[in-house]
């Protein structure tokens, strides 16, 4: 080949340069590519959660949460963090629906996680995401009265009497409350009684309110605290915290005959979990309640776990009265919803006619 023949077939320098741009090119996309993918890796991964919960869980989920970081980093060698938030759980909610960005909800009535759902925020199956109908633990509505129990408090009948003062958080926006205001009804329906007479029964211990607060741990100031009334009506898990916090002694628990199921539901929060890429994370937190490390924490903190042998474990921290459900004595919770709680609901009746 002559010299002139071998110059024709060589690439000239123009071309060469052209060349190595399209390359630097392509390795620059594919290197910001690869950047792309590797931010949404790491937005597809939070490594927070937050849960949103009603009032009274706080002391519980101060211990369930170290404990589900550590037994997820021994799992999977990431450190997470969970924040909380708590509060009176229509409000709880409220909040969630108006833009707080929570990963799940633990609530204490199912008509919270339902209006999530409605609003298209959690599946509308969300009861099938977990065992128990998504309950991993329950409480009941038990009496505490102060020292000696001047008012003679033994029954659900003695919150009618005059000149018995009832401290009882608000029904309207408060799962605490509205246990407390279904418990009193049921106590009725339960035994035989009617409608009417349940009706009539309700009016008179609302009537013997005389502050209703926003949340459970409001109406446990205004009792403990304030020297407010002569029975708070309160979920049988804050009794012991109530009395470790201001002073054993100064207060005794009354056990009533009869008393509700209050079962507490958890959710995913979908669109949020979806939208941060938590869910898979979410998920395990929830999950971590049903383990036997949770339900050990749960019972510790005199919730009613649900594995058979350490609620045996504990049963002596649980009341042994007879308890009814929503389900079963009040028709479910879309009937309780509509009858009692939505606006100009039985509730709002009782109360206009306080007036």
């Amino acid at each position: 080949m002559t010299h002139a023949n071998a110059s024709k077939s060589r690439p000239s320098l123009s071309a060469l340069t052209a060349v190595s741009r399209r390359h630097a090119l392509m390795l620059g996309a594919a290197t910001a590519l690869m950047g792309t993918s590797s931010l949404a890796l790491a937005q597809q991964a939070p490594t927070t959660l937050l849960n949103v919960s009603y009032d009274v869980a706080r002391e519980l989920y101060k211990q369930v949460n170290p404990a589900f970081v550590a037994a997820y980093k021994a799992k999977t060698g990431q450190t997470i963090t969970v924040n909380q938030s708590h509060g009176g759980s229509s409000k709880q909610i409220g909040s969630v629906i108006g833009g707080l960005e929570a990963d799940v909800v633990t609530m204490n009535q199912a008509t919270d996680v339902d209006t999530l759902a409605e609003k298209g925020l959690t599946s509308a199956d969300w009861r099938n995401k977990f065992p128990n109908a998504a309950a991993p633990y329950s409480s009941t509505m038990l009496f505490l009265v102060r020292k000696g129990n001047p008012k003679g408090i033994k029954d659900w009948g003695d919150l009618a009497r005059q000149g018995v003062s009832v401290i009882i958080p608000n029904p309207k926006v408060t799962g605490n409350g509205r246990y407390g205001y279904l418990a009193a009804w049921g106590s009725v329906v339960a035994k035989g009684g009617t409608e009417a007479q349940a009706k009539d029964f309700v009016s008179k211990v609302l009537a013997n309110v005389p502050v209703l607060d926003g949340g459970g741990r409001g109406a446990t100031t205004t009792f403990t605290q304030r020297g407010i009334g002569d029975v708070l009506l309160t979920f049988e898990s804050e009794a012991e915290l109530i009395e470790n916090e201001f002073g054993k002694g100064n207060f005794e628990v009354v056990y009533p005959s009869i008393s509700i199921e209050a079962d507490a539901p958890v959710a995913v929060v979908d669109k949020v979990a979806q939208k941060r890429g938590s869910a898979a994370l979410a998920k395990a937190y929830l999950d971590f309640l049903w383990t036997p490390e949770g339900q050990e924490i749960i019972a510790q903190n005199n919730f009613r776990p649900r594995d058979p042998a350490i609620f045996k474990k504990h049963e002596k921290r649980f009341a042994p009265i007879k308890l009814f459900t929503v389900e079963q004595t009040l028709g479910g919770w879309a009937k309780v919803g509509k009858t009692h709680f939505a606006d100009g609901g039985t509730y709002d009746q009782i109360m206009a006619a306080r007036r």
